[in-house]
């Protein structure tokens, strides 16, 4: 609505200190006495202008009105007019004062000493008008004050030192640095108002443009500045209305904005404060308000681009569902957030409020106040994340599902039901502590939920929580309802519920359906079974029977079903201490054998009470039938009261079928160990860590025969043909790289030697190195798999410390191929580093003490080193580092006569013969023919046949000439035949 104008004239400062006259006049001294200062205020000034301040004209000068307004007390009015070229920024509130005025020509200074209402004191937002006018003006109350780059151009001129300056920058000074006094003919403020901007617009400003720009920031500016309760441009009227915790703005077409907000405040500490300087430090409130926008019914909007506003708007960009609007420290340009200790306190204090918020949306649209994943936008933005996630953990705001009698949650104390079922949360609403209510649940609510503490509640943790609670049958069938509804829909899998409790007809509630028995008619078995006093049997109670049970595992009751129950499992379990204490386990005997005789057995069924031939009761995995062969092979300390086996009673298991008594685990041969699964050496096996720790890796199943440390040291033939008797021993005794076989060859004795000390009578190969097996009744396949050896193989560390044991083995009559080959295999074994003996075996044969050994590891070395302290076979080097003995060529210091003539290999004719014979090419260079060479070492001279030393040395013989072109062609291996086609070059030599 337009005001008339009151005139009024408009004053000058006056002249006295502090006024324009006086403050220009020092700026115009400092600049004289330093033109490098007159320099500095303008860099300054371009960097506001080109920087900073370039798109922010308007919320910096509604901040400035927003503050007038709150330095009043009243809510204040904002007018945006273009007149005569000018636009003219009106607006109700306190008038500018002197220190305003001095402060709008001091570069990032500010007059304003606020409390926590002001929104500017962090920075001079004024500079943000030279974005548009060379020459700006302000009027307030009855004084005014103007601006001028013409008129400073003028000024500064007049100053000798700052003229080049002023040249160099073509003319460009600091307009905001001199004031002036305003034109005699000076408009007073429009009636209505207190203070007006007023800015002649520059000639290539596009006013159109700027005036909608301002206008799209209206509604930002409203929202982030409560002082400022309505907005004029051109007759268009924005107003913002407070609404108990909402404020709605209104537009000039009617339309309403609706913003849910929680505000909060508080002071710095001392600390902060320090960190803000003195322009900073005089305020010392914060408030902080966060801002969503709502429709009519209270729904959240979406908000899109948002950033932080200081409270205008900042370029910290932030990823939260809500706006946040705080007095936070910015830095020159407005742009950024001052970072420091005041900024820290203020942040964190804004995140107190922001449980508040979420509470006051629907509980259906709470979760979307969490923040989102991604990276971070700012570093703002990541500090805000983690700040408003530990608010939400430690701040309630998520509905109760035991409303109204319980408040909001916690994030932190919240469980979420992680499955999609509000009847399933219902059920769960008094047997769940924190339980967040429906709808609030399904997999897409927790994992929103997730971040600020909240546990998730699965169908395993369903489980988990109705364990061990009591409830009617009737709730249980629901229960299973809801459950079964979930399982149907692929939310849960069924292997989750596979505790779920049921309530069985004896009153007890069984942890899990899997083994229970639905209804239908028991066997005469069960009557057997009472006689024996068994109790506990999985009867579901008929009024919690529900289809789910059975794809749970639950089972309609036939014998193998009464056999596999848990109560069953526990009477065969204490059976014996029972028989011992004067119970009569027979009933309980004589069912299982019958219910065994039509289902069979089961590996518990190892600890029933059976009678042992001393009279005392042994469980039926301890007992060992009459008359079984096993009796020939144990040894008799093994069998007794005090041994871990004992036979069978003859006149208590008179009348029992065999069949069943093995089933149910009784001996008739040697027991074996089946795990599918191994986690660890717990299977009562002899020596099985020792074995387990062996391997490179765990076992991927344990296939083993048990009691292998119970037969008598002399019965081992026997037992070896026992074991391959069975198709199930036999399997255990050649799994591969199993126990028992690995038990067998270290432990098992044939006439005092361990089978892996022995070879087979037909591995002639390694005769010497091992002793041959005696010859006993005993397949060679058996042997085999007990471990004897039937060829030479380095498996582990221990195979390597028992050969290098035996080639040191004087007694040991080795030949020296196998040890080469031993040697050889050595080297290239991949094993663990082991012990070494003090003596190694030689190339001649002989045991010699390691001190004096060396590896040949050049074969022209043979020549002047004896084979009585040559050790040799595979990779020289491995080798060496295997026994710990140096190279040969590391201690020899030889070098040929110096005789001899170099003669190209090309020029040899026989040499180009046998490359042709032998298929390879003539080597390239020459060797160095010697009539008779001698080679110097270890303080002798040697008649060598060839040698090497940087070129090949050979005598001219086909013994020396031979030698040295295998090896420099890459045909060692042929050097034999290389010699004997350099003595006759014929292809009948190749042949014959």
């Amino acid at each position: 609505m337009a005001r008339r104008t009151r005139r009024r004239r408009v004053t000058a400062p006056s002249p006295e200190p502090g006024s324009a006259e006086a403050l220009r006049a020092a700026v115009l001294r400092a600049w004289a006495e330093s033109p490098t200062r007159f320099t500095e205020d303008a860099n300054a000034e371009e960097d506001l202008r080109r920087g900073g301040y370039r798109d922010r004209l308007f919320v910096e000068l509604a901040q400035n009105a927003a503050d007038a307004a709150a330095q009043a007390g009243t809510p204040g009015t904002l007018r945006v007019s273009f007149v005569d070229g000018e636009l003219r920024v009106a607006n109700t509130g306190a008038p500018i004062d002197d220190a305003g005025i001095a402060a709008l020509a001091s570069l990032r200074a500010s007059a304003k000493r606020p409390g926590a209402d002001s929104v500017g004191r962090f920075g001079v937002g004024f500079a943000a008008v030279l974005a548009v006018t060379d020459a700006p003006r302000v009027v307030s109350g009855d004084r005014g004050v103007a601006f001028s780059a013409r008129r400073t151009q003028d000024a500064v001129a007049e100053l000798a030192g700052v003229r080049e300056q002023l040249a160099a920058r073509a003319g460009d000074v600091p307009v905001l640095r001199l004031l002036w006094e305003p034109e005699p003919d000076e408009t007073p403020v429009p009636q209505g108002f207190d203070t007006e901007i007023r800015l002649p617009v520059r000639s290539d400003v596009d006013v159109p443009a700027l005036l909608a720009e301002i206008e799209a920031g209206v509604r930002d500016v409203l929202l982030a500045l409560p002082w400022l309760r309505t907005v004029e441009i051109g007759g268009a009227g924005w107003s913002r209305v407070p609404d108990g915790d909402a404020v709605e703005i209104t537009g000039p077409d009617g339309a309403v904005e609706r913003w849910l907000t929680r505000a909060v405040s508080g002071e710095f500490t001392p600390e902060a404060l320090a960190t803000l300087g003195v322009e900073g430090s005089a305020g010392r409130c914060w408030n902080c308000v966060w801002a969503l926008p709502v429709d009519a019914g209270g729904a959240l909007l979406p908000l899109a681009d948002e950033v932080l506003h200081a409270p205008t708007p900042t370029d910290e960009r932030l990823s939260l569902p809500a706006r946040l609007i705080a007095t936070v420290p910015v830095d020159p340009s407005r742009r950024r957030i001052a970072a420091g200790a005041a900024v820290t306190e203020v942040l964190a204090g804004a995140a107190t409020a922001y449980p508040a918020l979420a509470a006051a949306l629907p509980p259906a649209q709470r979760p979307s106040m969490v923040p989102g994943g991604g990276f971070p936008l700012s570093e703002v933005d990541a500090s805000m994340r983690g700040l408003v996630l530990g608010a939400l953990a430690r701040e309630p705001w998520l509905p109760s599902a035991r409303a109204p009698r319980d408040g909001d949650l916690t994030g932190s104390e919240a469980s979420v039901l992680g499955l999609a079922s509000g009847e399933l949360a219902d059920l769960l609403a008094e047997v769940v502590p924190g339980l967040v209510a429906a709808p609030l649940c399904g997999p897409e609510t927790l994992r929103r939920l997730g971040p600020p503490g909240a546990s998730g509640l699965g169908g395993a943790a369903v489980v988990e929580a109705v364990t061990g609670i009591d409830r009617p049958p009737s709730w249980w069938r629901e229960l299973y309802t809801a459950l079964g509804a979930l399982v149907d829909a692929r939310e849960v899998a069924v292997d989750e519920l596979a505790a779920l409790p049921v309530p069985l007809r004896d009153g007890r509630t069984l942890p899990g359906p899997r083994g229970a028995l639905l209804a239908g008619e028991l066997s005469g078995l069960a009557e057997v079974l009472a006689e024996a006093e068994v109790v506990g049997l999985r009867l579901v109670h008929p009024d919690s029977a529900h289809p789910l049970l059975e794809r749970l595992g639950a089972r309609q009751a036939d014998t193998g079903d009464l056999l596999d129950t848990p109560a069953l499992a526990e009477a065969v379990e204490r059976s014996v201490s029972d028989a011992l204490s004067g119970m009569d386990v027979r009933p309980l005997v004589d069912a299982l054998l019958r219910m065994v005789s039509q289902a069979g057995g089961r590996e518990w069924l190892g600890a029933l009470a059976l009678p042992a031939r001393d009279g005392g009761w042994r469980p039926a995995r301890e007992l060992v039938l009459p008359g079984s062969a096993l009796l020939d092979v144990l040894d008799p300390g093994a069998l007794g009261e005090d041994g871990p086996l004992d036979v069978l009673d003859e006149a208590g298991a008179r009348g029992l079928p065999v069949e069943a008594l093995t089933a149910v685990g009784v001996l008739d041969g040697f027991a074996v160990v089946t795990d599918e699964e191994p986690t660890e050496p717990g299977h009562d096996l002899p020596e099985e860590r020792e074995w387990w720790q062996a391997r490179a890796t765990p076992p991927a199943r344990v296939l083993a025969v048990r009691d292998l440390d119970l037969v008598a040291d002399d019965a081992w033939p026997s037992a070896l043909r026992l074991l391959a008797a069975s198709p199930s021993t036999r399997r255990a005794l050649t799994e591969p790289g199993g126990h028992t076989g690995w038990w067998i060859s270290r432990y098992a004795l044939l006439d005092g030697d361990a089978p892996r000390d022995l070879r087979l009578a037909t591995a002639n190969d390694l005769a010497g190195l091992y002793d041959a097996v005696p010859a006993r009744e005993v397949g060679e396949d058996v042997l085999r798999a007990a471990g004897v050896r039937t060829a030479l193989a380095v498996e582990d560390a221990e195979d390597a410390a028992d050969l290098l044991d035996r080639l040191a083995d004087p007694d040991r009559p080795i030949p020296p191929g196998l040890a080469i080959r031993v040697h050889a295999a050595l080297a290239l074994a991949e094993v663990e580093p082991v012990d070494v003996p003090g003596s190694v075996r030689a190339l001649d044969g002989s045991v010699i003490p390691a001190d004096r050994a060396v590896v040949l590891d050049e074969p022209w070395l043979t020549a002047v080193w004896p084979a009585d302290r040559l050790v040799a076979g595979g990779p020289p080097e491995r080798l060496a580092e295997l026994l710990d003995l140096p190279l040969a060529g590391e201690e020899t210091e030889a070098e040929p006569d110096g005789g001899g003539e170099a003669v190209r290999w090309a020029e040899l004719g026989a040499v180009a013969l046998v490359a042709d014979l032998l298929g390879f090419g003539v080597p390239d260079g020459r060797v160095i023919v010697h009539e008779v060479l001698t080679v110097r070492a270890h303080g002798l001279a040697y008649e060598v046949p060839w040698w090497v030393a940087g070129e090949p040395h050979a005598e001219d013989s086909p013994a020396g000439l031979g030698r040295a072109l295998a090896w420099t062609a890459g045909r060692w291996a042929e050097r034999h035949l290389v010699v004997a086609l350099l003595e006759e070059p014929e292809p009948m030599t190749l042949l014959g």
